[in-house]
């Protein structure tokens, strides 16, 4: 349900569930993402180690019971919240409470 909201937003998303690429390792995903220019949105907290290399941007869920739903709300919030335009560089986290970001090293919520 995500990606096609997400794609109804006018992204050009690609979901590596149900692919090959489906399970490859952090480091491999990453490549990836860098290679394609695309924003990273993830529920793996281990992508927070990428924060200072360049990127297209970094969306982790982390909540604390997730079901799809309440990861689709949260990723849509987040989305939202950030024009398009800032997501260059931008580390965001969204947990139950609050959304942390960082940009260069420096945190905000």
């Amino acid at each position: 349900m995500t990606v096609d909201a997400l794609r109804a937003l006018g992204h050009d998303v690609k979901d590596v569930r149900g692919t090959s690429c489906q399970g490859i390792r952090d480091p491999d995903l990453w490549a990836l993402s860098a290679a394609e220019s695309r924003a990273l949105i993830t529920t793996d907290k281990g992508f927070t180690e990428y924060r200072s290399v360049p990127h297209r941007g970094i969306l982790i869920v982390r909540l604390r019971q997730p079901n799809r739903q309440k990861i689709h709300h949260s990723v849509m919030q987040a989305i939202d919240r950030f024009p398009e335009t800032e997501w260059a560089n931008l580390l965001v986290v969204v947990r139950d409470t609050a959304i942390s970001t960082s940009r260069g090293g420096s945190e905000r919520s």
